[in-house]
């Protein structure tokens, strides 16, 4: 499915993931606005969230639906954080195979799938989650949710596509995806970090010396 960035009618086109800050609170007001004669199952009672993803094309190959996602509302991914990534290739051309992604000035580096991701005619291949598949780790400074992130996107054969990817809060459509796992420390998955030496303990332990009497 291919995701519209912008909403509104002509002379009034607005970023739709403005729009998700405030759609549940538009939601809620849905069942005032219709009216009682209704019914509780007329299609203006149900609420279908406004949706935003970058698109882009290399050579044969549609690049759809791509997204960053973001912390919960009211929060931003932190420094030295990861992010998942969700995206969607479909290819109309000759095999070929996304073989690297960098988000320069946003990410150390970024994850994919072992050999790459390939894509061949009529084998469309979606990264709509829930557990992302791509991810960026290292992020070099706070991510806001509502921003936009440079991604570039390198095939084998149709080479580097550039791409400005939203950034989605961890909300309402988007509240089942889920972040990158977080690693475990090396000092908490230690055994030896969690238990007291023989030593240590003699030395926190000490006994007391005779009273002077």
């Amino acid at each position: 499915m291919i995701r519209s960035r912008w909403a509104g009618g002509p002379g009034r086109l607005v970023p739709a993931r403005r729009l998700v800050l405030a759609a549940a609170a538009a939601a809620a007001l849905i069942p005032v606005i219709a009216g009682c004669e209704a019914g509780t199952n007329a299609p203006t009672l149900q609420f279908h969230p406004p949706t935003d993803s970058a698109t882009q094309n290399a050579g044969a190959i549609a690049i759809r639906n791509v997204f960053v996602l973001g912390a919960p509302l009211g929060r931003n991914l932190t420094a030295g954080s990861s992010a998942s990534v969700f995206l969607a290739l479909i290819n109309d051309g000759a095999p070929d195979t996304l073989v690297k992604i960098t988000a320069p000035g946003t990410a150390t580096s970024v994850t994919l799938p072992a050999g790459g991701i390939p894509v061949v005619a009529g084998d469309p291949v979606y990264y709509s989650g829930p557990l992302p598949r791509v991810v960026l780790h290292g992020l070099t400074r706070p991510v806001l949710s509502g921003s936009d992130i440079t991604l570039l996107l390198t095939f084998q054969y149709a080479g580097q596509v550039r791409m400005e990817v939203p950034v989605m809060p961890r909300a309402l459509q988007y509240a089942t995806l889920a972040p990158p796992p977080v690693a475990a420390s090396p000092a908490a998955a230690s055994p030896a970090a969690a238990t007291p030496s023989p030593g240590a303990n003699a030395a926190t332990s000490a006994t007391p010396s005779p009273s002077a009497s």
